[in-house]
């Protein structure tokens, strides 16, 4: 398996995830830089998390036009796995591969602490490690990571099985929803994550890097990694 992280100016979890990715995968892991037009044949895509260009006009919205995103593109649409994280998220959905936005955080104030989302598909390439349901501990770390969508968007992305995550209770059992404190940032109906529409293209807010292995408190995010290793080696 072979895998690239692209790094833009601001990035600040790029080692992060390649570290991760690297013990998943037991091997190493591209980095590319932003203004590259080009790029190595790969299995998966990473945008990581943290301030691309330092946030300015709309988080993601300056790098979604740096020129290495022409190739992330062509290459998502050609059934390249693409994963963005936080910031990343961001940057799919100013580039237009996943639908909706990512607004101000609910509570106006930047969050940075452990959350519990619930694996709402574990049938796709990102999260077949999982079971459905299963409720995992990730840190978040946003200021704008209030996911939005119209009501015709929404009902597509739970018709279809793409809504990834959910943020939940501490029990995570289905007849509860997400409270304020449960909800760090008061994404519509919960959201933490979606897919496209071919599950080919994850886009989430919490860090399954930052919980991957022991000595950060948890693995929860491992699985995550270990599924793409599984699906895509």
């Amino acid at each position: 398996m072979k895998a690239s992280v692209i790094v833009f100016p601001g990035s600040n979890c790029d080692r992060d995830i390649q570290v991760a990715l690297a013990n998943s995968m037991g091997g190493p892991v591209d980095m590319v830089w932003h203004g590259e037009t080009e790029m190595a044949k790969t299995d998966l895509i990473v945008l990581p998390g943290g301030f691309s260009y330092g946030d300015y006009l709309r988080c993601g919205a300056m790098s979604a036009r740096s020129p290495v995103m022409r190739e992330v593109v062509a290459r998502a649409e050609q059934g390249v796995a693409v994963l963005g994280i936080c910031n990343g998220f961001q940057i799919l959905l100013e580039a237009g591969l996943l639908p909706g936005a990512l607004l101000l955080n609910a509570g106006r104030n930047f969050v940075c602490r452990d959350v519990n989302i619930r694996v709402e598909n574990s049938q796709t390439p990102f999260t077949n490690g999982y079971e459905q349901g299963q409720v995992l501990r990730i840190p978040v770390a946003h200021h704008d990571g209030q996911y939005f969508a119209d009501p015709d968007t929404l009902v597509e992305l739970r018709a279809a099985d793409r809504i990834a995550f959910r943020y939940c209770g501490v029990g995570g059992d289905e007849d509860g929803a997400a409270g304020p404190r449960d909800n760090p940032n008061g994404s519509i109906d919960d959201i933490a994550g979606i897919f496209n529409d071919r599950k080919t293209v994850l886009g989430l807010m919490p860090h399954p890097e930052r919980a991957a292995d022991p000595v950060h408190g948890g693995t929860d995010g491992r699985g995550l990694l270990a599924s793409l290793v599984s699906a895509l080696a």
